[in-house]
């Protein structure tokens, strides 16, 4: 059986059947119908339950990875508040305070508007109850530097797939070497420069989220054609020929309420993709048939499993899991060998 927690949970998958929308492909990861808890016993892992390993209990008592709310359904509920960490801000900082009597968890790439200026989380982290941390995140809007507002909103998206393995690849160097949760923050805005420049979105504060504002209506075809099956924890995305990465959660309600941010994020990179091919005057290739996606699907999973990692302590409840193979970028988020989220990608 695997020893750590990575394997475990990608052991505890398999790959549905593939839905195309246009360029992308969804490659859904569903939890079998039973799998080996840490403890060796086998349990359910029907909807009913919602997750697909048993929670474990916490060392302060709590069942944080079984009770936590998603970072829109906290704010929505006004039990949280997001700001910057003072009157002059920080831009690789923010203050995430939360009142309320659940966790709550932040996935890593989730787009933060407002304040002085959009940001993305640069881990994934689970917010204890009634406690207050301040988390490490990236600019997305290099034009500004002033107040929009004093809280910070959720963006109904991640940052788009492409900048976001990057950025997930610099946090893992800098955690490895200088023991920060950093980004290349100049990278990460040349990557939006050029990614806004070939898809024609301007704006006037260099702000990521005027991408998906000037294609609203093919992002939403993408997301209107992504819809999760039963017990889908997970999703593996190609662009064309081109194998994005995967996001894997610990029960179907979580990645049901954040696939739309998911997928709008990824087809940002497929409406690039196909804007490129058209602008070369590339035609279009016949693609991989289902065998060969579920073939190399298989093999990036199996990478990440057997991958080495470097284990650190989480910002908030749990541990931090990096990938350190070679060519892809992973990030894992583990209460007591639990694991919440698991997000890889192609470099």
């Amino acid at each position: 059986m695997p020893t750590n927690a990575i394997a475990a949970a990608l052991d505890s998958i398999v790959l549905g059947p593939s839905v195309v929308v246009h360029n992308l492909t969804m490659i859904p990861l569903v939890a079998n119908r039973a799998s080996t808890s840490s403890t060796g016993s086998t349990v359910s892992t029907s909807s009913t339950l919602g997750t697909f390993s048993t929670p474990s209990t916490d060392a302060d008592g709590s069942r944080a990875a079984a009770e936590y709310l998603v970072l829109d359904e906290a704010l929505s509920s006004g039990v949280v508040e997001i700001t910057e960490v003072s009157e002059q801000g920080s831009v690789p900082d923010l203050n995430f305070v939360n009142r309320g009597a659940r966790p709550v968890l932040i996935v890593d790439g989730e787009e933060l508007l407002g304040a002085k200026q959009n940001r993305v989380v640069n881990l994934s982290i689970l917010v204890a109850a009634n406690s207050e941390l301040t988390i490490p995140v990236s600019c997305v809007e290099a034009g500004r530097w002033r107040s929009r507002s004093r809280h910070f909103t959720a963006a109904p998206r991640t940052q788009y797939a492409t900048g976001r393995a990057k950025r997930m690849a610099d946090v893992s160097l800098s955690m490895m070497v200088r023991g920060e949760r950093v980004s290349d923050q100049a990278g990460v805005w040349e990557d939006i420069a050029a990614k806004a420049c070939r898809l024609e979105a301007d704006s006037p504060t260099s702000a990521m989220e005027a991408i998906f504002e000037r294609h609203v209506g093919s992002i939403d075809e993408y997301v209107a054609g992504c819809r999760p099956v039963e017990g889908q924890v997970g999703a593996l995305f190609f662009v064309g020929e081109t194998l994005i990465g995967f996001d894997l959660f610990d029960r179907p309600s979580t990645l049901s309420k954040l696939l739309p941010k998911l997928v709008r994020s990824v087809a940002v990179d497929a409406i690039d993709a196909a804007s490129m091919r058209s602008k070369s005057h590339d035609s279009a290739s016949a693609g991989l048939d289902a065998n060969a996606i579920h073939a190399r699907a298989e093999q990036f999973l199996a990478v990440a499993s057997d991958a080495p990692q470097h284990v650190t302590a989480g910002v908030g409840v749990g541990e931090d899991l990096r990938i350190t193979a070679p060519r892809i970028a992973g990030a894992a988020l583990v209460t007591n060998s639990h694991l919440v989220h698991l997000g890889a990608f192609a470099l």
